[in-house]
Order: structure tokens, then sequence, then C-alpha cells
């Protein structure tokens, strides 16, 4: 059968090697491209005609076939141009650009009757009708959800070999090339087959985590949750950032067991039984075998709208976050991010996505296009320590990180976020527990703020939901918190709020050490902790300075200052904690000397100046303002 390629260079070279192992089911009969191929790419395959019209070339060769292995934003276009010059179609993964061209491509496919079958070369691996067919038959009992997983490293070149590499859009038009839609699509599309969610209709909503550890504008580093309607979970994460390579694999978490496919070697493993191997066919020879005989398309166009269906939501998503560059290594030919081959082993096995495992550099507090903040969600922490999501490291925009974490001298100081040393009579504080009479004790008393979800996200912030609880116990609060960057003239500020909703039913009573009896240990609100052995400390507010003035004042504001860094916090509500000679360490104080008792709602805010340098007091009412304004 006569066939013609359009694009013989990057992926069309690997085409051109299929079209000679496929001498006995086809003939080249011509190429298109926007230069003729060097004659050597073409050796075995005869002499092709040559043109850079594909439809004018489908029509002079008689061609049955269009293989087009061309750029993300081709794909429509010139689909539509080899049906209507009557070819059928092999477009290469993913289907196209944008879900409107997804429909566009279907529609013309159906109007010419000519087959259009994408290139997810999984799709014809024999290993996925054996995966459907162990899960029908009970095999790991109900399934659960879907963890896709993949690591490969990539060098610098990768992301320079074209013009849309790394982009999202060229000149206005869509390019969508990220790691989930491009290098890792075949494992997304192979999670949708496994989970029978294949169709248009089949995905319900997409939750996104885009980043980018190398300097392009697309994603190389991702973790996405696909709901699917009336099916399982899907949670995919890959990156092109690993110092090497891992075979992708998709794994079925079923209530007694695991299904493990590793779709590039077409190998499936339950549990620990023996590997069992499947065979593939290749889709141009399930094309060809389709024209000249009706056998059935492996994968039809329509069997990718699902897939388009989450590319969509990729495509319309928020640009990809950049990852600090303290988090990585450049000293090779590529971008290493240290320790997320790890990470995205642990988002397949725990579907869950890369800042709902704790990575701090997922979910990034951004000014401009530098990373101020990082935000980890789950602490791998003992007890002991009060586990609770906390900011760290934030940094002032020239690059100084003004946040510390399990200092030595008190392990339990999480950089800057919520604690309190007593709620109801649990310890969300983290250390011993000041008990009246007898002093700091260690009580099995310990809660935990357990991030639930982010209502909202986008580069300068986000809106979070908590609940506060002590393992085992029914939750005491539900807290509904939210951080925002903003620039200032001078610096950024940081816009913390967070709200406590009792869910006890009755009263609920804040306590401090202060309160039980220790003077002046009222600590417990929000608090920072700032980096120890800072020198040049002082510590002041308009109208006081030093640590034994302002601490327990009720001054509006509250400068923290070294020789490289400010800190300026201001609030409305609460005494101001404050350590310098101990630590250094600001905080506000709900209950300074006496217990707080709250029935429905406690809410407070507080926005902090992050600077570079020392600022002078008489500069500092201006930048609170517009913090604050």
């Amino acid at each position: 059968m006569r066939v013609v390629l359009a694009g013989t260079r990057g992926f069309g070279a690997h085409y051109l090697e299929r079209l000679r192992r496929l001498r006995d089911v086809v003939e080249l009969a011509g190429v298109c491209d926007t230069a003729p191929p060097e004659p050597a790419a073409l050796d075995g395959l005869g002499e092709p005609e040559f043109s850079p019209d594909l439809p004018e070339l489908v029509k002079r060769t008689g061609a049955r076939i269009a293989i087009l292995a061309t750029p993300i934003p081709t794909h429509a276009e010139l689909t539509l141009a080899a049906l209507a010059a009557g070819a059928h179609v092999l477009v290469e993964k993913p289907t196209a650009a944008t879900l409107a061209d997804f429909e566009r491509m279907e529609r013309a496919a159906a109007e010419a009757g000519l087959a259009c079958q994408v290139g997810f070369q999984s799709l014809g691996s024999a290993a996925i009708p054996a995966v459907r067919e162990m899960i029908a038959s009970g095999v790991v009992g109900r399934v659960t959800g879907i963890g896709v997983g993949g690591s490969w490293p990539r060098p610098a070149s990768y992301f320079t070999r074209s013009p849309w590499a790394g982009r999202r859009r060229l000149d206005g038009v869509d390019v969508v090339d990220g790691a989930l839609t491009n290098p890792f699509a075949h494992a997304l599309a192979t999670a949708l087959a496994v989970a029978g969610a294949e169709e248009r209709g089949a995905v319900e909503a997409v939750e996104t985590e885009l980043f980018h550890a190398n300097a392009i504008e697309s994603d190389d580093t991702s973790s996405i949750r696909v709901r699917t309607a009336g099916g399982p979970p899907i949670v995919a994460a890959v990156t092109l950032c690993a110092a090497e390579r891992d075979e992708p694999y998709v794994v079925v978490h079923g209530e007694r067991g695991r299904i493990r496919l590793t779709y590039t070697l077409d190998e499936v493993q339950v549990d620990d039984e023996p590997v069992r191997r499947f065979g593939r066919t290749d889709l141009l020879r399930n094309l060809v075998a389709h024209v000249a005989s009706g056998e059935p398309l492996l994968v039809p166009i329509a069997r990718t709208g699902a897939f388009m269906e989450v590319m969509e939501a990729i495509r319309v998503a928020p640009d990809p976050l950049p990852i600090a560059a303290d988090h990585l290594d450049r000293s090779g030919d590529g971008v290493v991010l240290p320790g997320v081959a790890d990470l995205v082993d642990a988002s397949a096995d725990r579907l869950a996505l890369f800042s709902e495992l704790g990575a701090s550099w997922a979910t990034p507090l951004l000014v401009g296009d530098r990373v101020v903040a990082e935000y980890v969600t789950r602490p791998d922490l003992p007890l002991t320590e009060s586990p609770r999501p906390y900011l760290h490291p934030v940094r002032t925009l020239g690059g100084t990180v003004v946040t510390e974490v399990r200092p030595p001298d008190h392990p339990h100081h999480l950089g800057a976020g919520v604690a309190v040393t007593d709620v109801g009579g649990r310890n969300f504080w983290g250390g011993r527990t000041y008990v009246r009479d007898q002093g700091p004790t260690w009580l099995d008393d310990h809660g935990v703020q357990r991030h639930v979800a982010f209502e909202e996200r986008d580069a300068a912030g986000f809106a979070e939901t908590l609940l506060w609880e002590r393992p085992g116990e029914e939750p005491v609060v539900r807290e509904e918190r939210t951080a925002r960057a903003v620039p200032l003239s001078r610096g950024w500020a940081l816009r913390f709020s967070f709200t406590l909703r009792n869910l006890t039913g009755s009263p609920l009573t804040v306590r401090s050490s202060a309160t039980k009896g220790r003077a002046g240990a009222g600590y417990g609100g929000f608090f920072w902790r700032a980096p120890a052995g800072t020198p040049g400390l002082r510590v002041f507010t308009g109208a006081a300075e030093g640590e034994r003035a302002v601490h327990g004042s009720r001054a509006p504001w509250l400068a923290l200052s070294a020789e490289d860094w400010t800190l300026v916090f201001a609030q409305d509500d609460d005494p101001w904690f404050v350590r310098v000679a101990e630590y250094p360490g600001v905080g506000t104080a709900l209950a300074w000397d006496t217990p707080l008792v709250f029935d429905d709602v406690l809410a407070r805010r507080v926005t902090v100046v992050v600077a570079d340098g020392r600022v002078a007091p008489a500069d500092v009412p201006a930048l609170v303002a517009e913090a604050t304004g």
C-alpha cells in the first residue's frame, strides 16, 4: 500500500525506520517536509517523491495513507488536508494541541469516511486488554485508583531541538509541549485505557500541578489527578529532570492487590507474581489492514477523546511554576532535581500530588518570576513536633533565606505558620507542654494540622483547608488559611490569614504557657522562626526598641532587622511575642496571659514585609501602609 510521510526529521526518523521494517505491506511513495531529506535518510526506501505540499503529494502519488510525524501545532491542519486529499491518516501523538482541533479532525474523518489513527503505540499492546480482563475478573478486587510514574533525564539540547520545544504557545499558536502531553503522553493514554475511560465525556475533572526546572515555559515535572466519570481516579507524576532513566509504568490499586503495567516493555505483574510479557501490534500495520480488509482500528481518533480532555485541562491551566534554583543540580548536561524519582514513585504509590506529599518546591509563592517562599503541606515529622504545614524557605528578593526549620534549640519550630500550645487540651505547638506548678513536661497530647485541600492556587499564593486533630480523635478545628505574596516598592509582603472554625459543639479554649503560670510565655498564634546566629539583630516598634521593651506590646507593627534583611510584622489583634537573645522569633499571642475562649469562629490576619538589607525605622510606616493597603 502506497503511503506518504510528512516530517522526516526529529521523530520522523523513527517512522522512516518503521517503514523499512514494514516494506512487506507498505511502499513509501512520497515525503513531505519543509526541505528535502538527506539521501541517506531514505536508504532502503526507494526513491519517494518529495513535495512541501502534502495534499498535492497525496494526489500525485495516489497514496492511500498519510503519516504525520510533524510538530504538535501542525497536526490538525495537516490531518484535514490529507483527509481532503482522500488519504487515510496516521497522526503522531498527541492527537492535537487543542480540544477544538481534535473535534475538527474527528468530524472531518467522519465526513470523509476515512480512517484517522493516532500514534499512541502503547495502545497497540495486548497487555492493556489483558490488564482490563484482570480487573474485570476481580484479580485485585475493587479498583481504588490508578497511579502513573515516569522519570527520565533530558539534556539541555532536548529543550532547544526545535523552536516549539518546551513551549506552551508560539507566535500566538498553542503548542502544549509538556512532559505529560508529549514524552509521557503514552503514560497518560495507557492509564486512561486501563481505566476504560478513553472517549469524550469520560473525564469529569483534572487537578494540575505543573512545574519547570529548565528555562522553558512548559512543564518538565508535573503531577495531575484525573477524576473519571464513574471510574477510579488517576494520579500521574512524571519528570524529565531525573538523574537516570526509569521505565515508566501504570499501577492499578485494588482492595486486594496491585497490577503493574510497564507499558514500554509490555510487561504485567500482579503483586509479586512472575512478570508476564505481551505482544504489540504496529499501528501502521494495523491501519494498512483496516484500509485493506476492514480490520478494526486499534487507536481510532475517538479513542483519544479522554486524553484530549486532559490535555485541554493542561493547556488552559495556569502556566507552570518554576522550581527554585537551590533545589537543582546543574553540574551535568541536563538539569537534575535530586530525589524527584522517589517522589514520582511515591505519587503513583500513594495516589497523591507533589504538593500533597509535602515537597516544598511544589507550592511556591512568586513575586514576578522569583520564588520568594515555598509551602510544605505534609512534613514528615514525629508526632511530638505537632506536624503542621509551614512556609520555608522564605526568601528576600535578593535570595536571602529568612526562615528556619527544626533548629537544634527548638526542633518543633517550623518556618512561618500557625502554632498554638493548647487548643482544647491538645498541643499544636510541639515539644513539651507546660504544666502548672510542674513546668515543661512531655505529655501524650500532641495534635496535627492536616492539610485537606487547596481551594485556590496560583503563582502568588493559595487558599487552603486544614483540620486540627489529634490522631484517633475527631477534629477540633477546621481552618481556612490564605497566603499571598505581593510586590512592594522595597521587597515584598506576605499577606497571611487564618480562620479557625470550632467543630466541637462547645466553647473552645485557647491557652498559652503563660496562662498556666509561666510568665511571659504567651506564645501561640502566627509564628515566624528566623535563622539562628544572624548577626546584628534589632527589634523595634514605632515607640520602643529591644526585646524587653517590645515583648508583649500591642504596637500596630514590629520590625526584626539584621544587616542582610528586615522583617516587619503588622496586625491589630494580639500582643507581640518576641525572642531575640535566646533565638530569633516573632509571633502573635492569642492568649497572652489569660485563656481565649471562642464559640464558633476565631479569625486573624497578619502581614509581613520581607526586605533586603536593614530598613530604617523612619521608613517602616510607609512600607507597612503599602503592604497592608
